[in-house]
């Protein structure tokens, strides 16, 4: 006990390939820009391992399965194979005066979501606002800005399709994933 947060070390079970490159191209970039890969976060990596801090929400010790470790914020697949399990320390594990050469989206930078209600219902609850999080930081390729252009994203088995015009972000069709 004692930890709010912990690492998690991962496998990219579903972005499994044989072959790797050792250059990406970054989204945030614009998806044209090629980069190493080990200065990304792609999944496509050779040892295809990746690496997650997560809040610790509890810990039942006593289960079926053994300890059960209840967590929030991860950006994993449901199902992903744990490898390790690491507390975070916050007076190591925290650099406030890091820099990235990723440009991360500023508060103005957000797009105003326009999610109609009879298309965000069909999201479970307890994803909508994570859905929209994802959405108002423009999910679309960096180098395509077309108002007439419909785009869209697999998100919690569900394809949500959008267009966007002048900063805002209309959710056009949403539809379950099979």
């Amino acid at each position: 006990g004692g930890y709010s947060h912990i690492w998690l070390l991962w496998q990219f079970s579903k972005a499994m390939r044989e072959d790797w490159s050792p250059t990406v191209r970054p989204p945030r970039l614009g998806g044209n820009a090629r980069m190493g890969v080990f200065a990304t976060r792609s999944p496509f990596r050779p040892n295809a391992i990746g690496l997650s801090s997560v809040r610790l929400d509890g810990v039942e010790l006593h289960t079926k399965l053994g300890p059960l470790l209840h967590i929030s914020g991860a950006d994993l697949m449901d199902g992903s194979p744990i490898y390790d399990i690491k507390p975070y320390l916050p007076y190591t594990d925290s650099h406030p005066d890091a820099t990235s050469c990723f440009v991360l989206p500023r508060q103005e930078d957000l797009l105003q979501v326009d999610f109609p209600p009879a298309l965000l219902e069909q999201i479970p609850e307890d994803r909508r606002d994570g859905l929209l999080a994802v959405l108002a930081q423009d999910p679309r390729p960096a180098y395509q800005n077309s108002p007439d252009r419909v785009y869209g994203l697999d998100f919690a088995g569900y394809a949500v399709r959008f267009t966007v015009e002048r900063g805002c972000l209309t959710v056009r069709e949403v539809t379950r994933l099979p």
